[in-house]
C-alpha cells in the first residue's frame, strides 16, 4: 500500500462533510492488505463477484463474474485467482487488464448482508496450473492483493439464490449454448471453435 488510500478529491469531500476524521479511523482499523480468516470464509462461500477494471486512458469497465461457490480461491495471504470462462469475446476486463493491471473488486453476500473490497493488480495466464481445476476455462486471472477493507452493509437489499445458473462451469457439468448465440445476427461472427453445430 504505496500509495495513501485518500487523493485530494477524497479529502475536499471529507472535509465538505466533517467525516475526515472518521475515514481515517476506518483506515486504521478495517484496511489491511494480507487476506484474514474471516476474508478466506467470505470469498470461499462467494458465487459472485463484481469486477472494475480501467484502460490505459483511464476509461472504467465493471464486470459481473458468476460461478458456483469456490470459483474464486485464496492462493496465498496477499493472492486470490479466479477464472475466465466463456463470454460474448469482448474482453473489455481482461483487455483492460492487459494495458492497465490496477483492479477492483467487490464482493456481496446477499443472503447475510455483507460486502468486501479487494484492489490490486491482475495477470492473465493461458497456461496457469490452475487451468486443469477448472471445467471449461479459458485463462486464469491472478490478483495480488494491496487493498482488502470490509463496507458497511446498510444498503444491501436481503436477496435468496434461487437457483446456481446453469451456465456456470463446474466439475461433472457441461454447460448448454447460451441462446444469444444462436441466434442468425452472431452465427456467423462467432468464433469458430464456439459456433454451435460445427463438427
Amino acid at each position: 500500500m504505496d500509495a495513501p488510500l485518500y487523493h485530494e478529491g477524497n479529502r475536499q469531500m471529507q472535509d465538505r462533510f466533517d467525516s475526515r476524521r472518521i475515514a481515517d479511523r476506518l483506515q486504521q482499523v478495517t484496511l489491511h492488505d494480507s487476506f484474514s480468516e474471516g476474508d478466506c470464509d467470505f470469498i470461499a462461500r462467494s458465487s459472485l463477484f463484481f469486477l472494475a477494471t480501467a484502460d490505459a486512458a483511464g476509461q472504467p469497465d465493471v464486470s459481473y463474474k458468476g460461478g458456483v461457490p469456490g470459483f474464486v480461491r485464496i492462493l496465498d495471504d496477499q493472492t486470490l485467482a479466479f477464472p475466465d470462462y466463456d463470454g460474448n469475446g469482448m474482453f473489455k476486463s481482461l483487455g483492460n487488464i492487459l494495458v492497465n493491471p490496477k483492479v477492483g473488486l467487490l464482493f456481496i453476500d446477499f443472503e447475510h448482508p455483507n460486502r468486501m473490497r479487494v484492489s490490486g493488480s491482475a495477470t492473465i495466464s493461458a497456461d496457469d496450473p490452475l487451468l486443469a481445476e477448472y471445467p471449461g476455462a479459458q485463462s486464469i486471472v491472478r490478483v495480488h492483493a494491496e487493498r482488502i477493507f470490509p463496507n458497511c452493509p446498510r444498503y444491501i437489499h436481503r436477496m435468496q439464490l434461487v437457483e446456481q445458473s446453469v451456465y456456470a462451469p463446474h466439475e461433472g457439468h457441461e454447460p448448454p449454448e447460451p441462446e444469444w448465440k444462436q441466434f442468425e445476427i452472431f452465427r456467423d461472427a462467432l468464433p469458430r471453435k464456439a459456433a454451435p453445430d460445427e463438427p
